[in-house]
């Protein structure tokens, strides 16, 4: 019974460690700026 307590916490901190980890990769991208030619036929509706 024991055994089973201590792999069933081992397991939940190694998860908990590799959702941190996971978390703390993240980063924000910098925004693109993008611009694209528009034809004057599609303004004049």
């Amino acid at each position: 019974m024991s055994r089973l307590i201590v792999s069933v916490v081992v397991l939940l901190v190694i998860v908990l460690g590799a959702l941190f980890f996971l978390a703390g990769r993240a980063t924000e991208q910098p925004t693109t700026r993008v611009e694209k030619a528009v034809e004057l036929g599609n303004l004049a509706n």
